[in-house]
């Protein structure tokens, strides 16, 4: 049963037949005869039949979520087995926006160090991506931006409040600059990150709501990109203030908190209530809860030279 299953989420991720059959390691005939005996056990069709794979019929689509739920509880379970017989403990899959990827290690090493049987894979995804992985079992949660309406099938832990601030150099335009309003960012040459990223679309609607229409000169969806562009000194940019912490400020570079108004934004971790928590995970989540701070990187040395 769990094989047949298997090829449904092969499908759903493949899109393709042979994709998908390659992908479980088996021939393509093996993998629509499981899927046959699958709608022959259920007596419903799961897949729209032609060809090519054109997409899954309703029931198909609530089998496929039956799927990802029982086939991630066997997986979790044999990774736990396994574990406790070769001494090791659980692997958490953890995927966060890169700009905030800078808090991940507040939550990741004190949790480590009190559980070092624990291992943690962490991944960069835009706050889509994060969702889709969640909903698919592809990652075990998510830190992302926490939405102003969380659906009743996601578990969110408020983890810290970003706030926004413009990025230029020492010699540059606003380089002594205390703060900046958005306002005065018209007449700036910018470089944002990508529209693709959801901090990006934050900036712009902050941006919007002053009058102001952004045309960057440069688009990235890379830290490093944004800020070697920058310290040439022929560009501005707009960040977060975690990434403004993550950033080397002891050379050219500059920050200047990016005002009228102060714009906030909440990030947290993210879980799927579709699926059980597997024990580390709902402890990571209970510390969360508890009273998580966030600690700048130079702190996080400090307290690993201690």
């Amino acid at each position: 049963m769990l094989d047949k299953l298997e090829f449904m989420i092969a499908l759903a991720r493949e899109k393709h037949f042979g994709r998908a059959a390659e992908s479980c390691g088996v021939a393509q005939p093996t993998l629509s005869q499981g899927i046959q005996q699958l709608e022959e056990m259920l007596n419903v069709p799961l897949v729209k039949r032609s060809s090519r794979f054109l997409g899954f019929t309703p029931e198909g689509e609530r089998v496929l979520v039956w799927a990802r739920r029982l086939v991630g509880d066997a997986q979790a379970m044999r990774k736990e087995i396994l574990g406790m017989q070769q001494g090791q403990g659980a692997q958490l899959r953890i995927a966060a926006m890169p700009a905030a990827m800078p808090l991940v290690a507040s939550l990741t090493a004190p949790f480590q160090l009190r559980n070092p049987t624990v291992r943690f894979t962490l991944l960069t995804r835009t706050s889509d991506e994060i969702m889709s992985l969640l909903h698919e079992r592809e990652i075990d949660a998510g830190v992302r931006y926490m939405s102003s309406a969380p659906s009743g099938d996601v578990d969110e832990v408020p983890l810290y409040e970003e706030r926004y601030l413009l990025l230029t150099t020492a010699g540059g335009r606003y380089g002594d600059a205390t703060e900046i309003a958005w306002s005065e960012l018209a007449a700036l040459p910018l470089c944002l990150f990508a529209p693709s990223l959801q901090q990006r679309r934050i900036i712009d609607e902050a941006l919007r709501r002053r009058g102001v229409e952004v045309r960057p000169a440069i688009e990235t969806d890379s830290i490093l990109a944004l800020t070697t562009h920058v310290r040439t000194g022929r560009w501005v940019s707009v960040v977060s203030s975690l990434v403004g912490d993550a950033i080397d400020l002891s050379g050219s570079l500059r920050v200047a908190p990016i005002v009228d108004p102060e714009v906030v934004s909440s990030i947290g971790l993210v879980v799927s209530k579709r699926f059980p928590l597997q024990p580390a995970m709902a402890a990571l989540m209970a510390e969360a809860r508890r009273g998580f701070t966030y600690e700048p990187a130079s702190q996080l040395d400090g307290q690993a030279s201690n």
